[in-house]
């Protein structure tokens, strides 16, 4: 065995506690960039829904050197949804940095990640991010946590955590607040000190597990993982495989790819502890063993939590289709899932019984629409099914289960009576609610996964824009009963063509628009909501008939109210099981699953005769 001097640390935290943010300024700091080089703010968020959103999707590495040691850095996501990728992560590293907001202190995200790391039997460091905020209150905070390290176990040395209060906006990192605030510095030194270098063999046969895969350009397929053993060198063969000691492939590797800064360089030589990217295999995936042709087996790897949320992708068969996308066949779109199931873990594919179909289960509705929104943004057309959840038998009682959240909503106070009741109906019991200052108070809910289908959106009107809710998956519990969906009926288009205002006009003392005059309309679409609980068929292309005879007065000014236009989350969470969300590069419509009158009637009949 041998210690090398190189530490390797995930940062791990909740969403939007400013972990990119701090790798920015740990890149700076370390010199991993000249002086006159720019770099754009939150630099490891590369794509641009990640740019856009503020969040990461997809764990990404980096790499400074601090007082001759190299530090490898991988920014890990904060959503649950993207669990799959924290745990493949945490495979990789020694040591785990928790980031956590001064204001906002422990959330579930911060519990999941957590658990994850001291399961793994990680020591995490603790910083207390964002101490320049108003209403930072570091002393609780810090309780907060000592409180979750004990609730998820940890050990007494887990639980001896070292601490450092930070800005990682400002770029600073502290002991006590009363030190100066100057920069990072005692950062670099606590992972130099805390966490251990890799202890590995290097002596043994070469073997990586593989965590990431990614598309390259230039290089193909590209997987990520540490050199859990051995020495690699370029062009050396190798064999990948399975969990179950099968062999996927035989081949070479013919890239060696390590982390300078932000940059994958090529490199001829890499040994134990080292976190490295290879191409040049063509089959292997996540989590399958890379290693030399002498390995006897494959290393072990966690298993990933289960997706509990599944959807139908269809290939969009409206009279729109084919008119902005290029690629809207079931075979572009087939290829286009198998991609990403191959890549991502936390992502289950099957051919679904419909024509053209296919069902995707992930960990989540944000995790889902993601993948949407990537594939639209590619150029396909597809429609979508209202997300509905997996459930399971339990092998002991024979009894159905279903997944369940936990859920942390803070609100103000004067919602704080409608949050209780719209999430009581939904089938949520109320666990905990406590005041957290400023006129707040934080509610702590156990829902069952489908109840919060949809209800992200009301939620936000209900508390005027102004509540916060956080949710995490709880594990699987007795089927609850039915959940009342959408109370509102749908408005619907009975003719082809393009929206007119005199139409918009009359129709929309029924309800609320979805759409605005000038948009192309088909029957069968869905126009807006209805104000009653029934749905309405309705002609949004009828023009104002024209006479000869001239009015007294001036007509009356057609004033139409902006229409609500809803984003790809909120379509996919509004629609029935009846309905399907039509998504191309262009727009993103609701619809009705049969667009004829007739067809919907019989269908209806059909449901109720199987309903009695």
């Amino acid at each position: 065995m041998t210690s090398l001097n190189i530490r390797n640390v995930a940062i791990i935290a909740h969403v939007d506690h400013g972990k990119t943010t701090l790798v920015d300024q740990l890149l700076r700091q370390s010199g991993a960039f000249a002086a006159h080089q720019a770099l754009t703010e939150r630099a490891l968020d590369r794509n641009d829904l990640e740019k856009e959103r503020g969040i990461t999707i997809l764990a990404k590495c980096a790499s400074v050197v601090w007082k001759d040691t190299r530090i490898n850095i991988v920014d890990t996501p904060g959503h649950a949804d993207f669990g799959g990728e924290v745990e493949r992560i945490l495979n990789m590293v020694d040591g785990a940095v928790v980031l956590v907001d001064a204001a906002e202190g422990v959330l579930p995200q911060t519990k999941f990640v957590v658990g994850k790391a001291l399961a793994r039997g990680l020591k995490p460091m603790v910083i207390v991010n964002k101490i320049d905020r108003q209403d930072a209150r570091p002393d609780d905070v810090h309780n907060e946590i000592f409180d979750l390290f004990a609730a998820l176990g940890a050990t007494d040395e887990q639980l001896d955590f070292p601490m450092l209060f930070a800005s990682g906006r400002q770029g600073w990192a502290v002991k006590d607040l009363t030190d100066p605030h100057e920069n990072l510095n005692p950062l670099f030194d606590l992972i130099l000190s805390h966490v251990k270098a890799p202890n590995l063999d290097p002596d043994a046969p070469f073997a990586m597990v593989a965590s990431i895969l990614e598309s390259d350009n230039f290089l193909g397929r590209v997987l990520t993982g540490r050199v859990e053993q051995g020495r690699g060198t370029l062009n050396m063969p190798v064999k990948v495989l399975r969990l179950d000691g099968t062999v996927v492939e035989t081949g070479r590797l013919t890239k060696l790819l390590s982390f300078r800064g932000l940059e994958r360089v090529p490199v001829d030589f890499v040994q134990a502890g080292d976190i490295i990217a290879v191409a040049g295999l063509t089959d292997a995936t996540v989590p399958e063993t890379i290693g030399a042709p002498e390995l006897t087996g494959p290393l072990p790897a966690v298993p990933i939590d289960p997706p509990t949320l599944a959807m139908t992708f269809r290939i969009n068969d409206g009279p729109l289709a084919g008119r902005e996308g290029k690629k809207v066949t079931s075979r572009q779109i087939r290829d286009r899932l198998f991609r990403e199931a191959e890549g991502n873990v936390a992502i289950k594919l099957a051919v679904s019984q419909e024509t053209d179909a296919f069902e995707v289960s992930g960990r989540g509705e944000l995790q889902l629409g993601v993948l949407i929104e990537q594939m639209r943004r590619e150029g396909f057309e597809l429609t979508i099914g209202r997300p509905r959840v997996l459930t399971q038998v339990n092998p002991e009682t024979g009894e159905r289960e279903e997944p369940f959240e936990e859920v942390l909503v803070d609100v103000d106070e004067p919602y704080a009576g409608i949050v209780v009741e719209k999430m009581s109906r939904r089938k949520a019991e109320l666990r905990d609610i406590r005041p957290s200052g400023g006129g707040k108070q934080r509610l702590t809910f156990y829902i069952p996964s489908r109840g919060l289908i949809g209800y992200h959106g009301e939620f936000l009107t209900d508390t005027r824009g102004t509540g916060i809710m956080n949710r995490l998956f709880a594990g699987y519990a007795p089927w609850k009963g039915a959940i009342e969906g959408r109370r509102n009926g749908a408005l619907i288009s009975s003719a082809d063509g393009e929206a007119v205002q005199y139409a918009l006009f009359s129709i929309q003392d029924r309800g609320v628009l979805f759409v605005s005059p000038g948009e192309k309309v088909y029957v069968g679409m869905i126009l807006g909501e209805h104000s009653r609980e029934n749905d309405l068929d309705v002609n949004p292309i009828k023009e104002k008939k024209l006479t000869n005879i001239r009015a007294a007065g001036k007509d009356e000014a057609l004033l139409l109210t902006p229409p609500r236009k809803l984003s790809l989350e909120q379509a996919i969470a509004y629609v029935e099981d009846d309905e399907l969300v039509e998504v191309t590069p262009g727009a993103v419509r609701l619809r009705k699953r049969h667009l004829d009158p007739n067809a919907r009637k019989r269908a209806d009949r059909r449901s109720e005769s199987d309903a009695a």
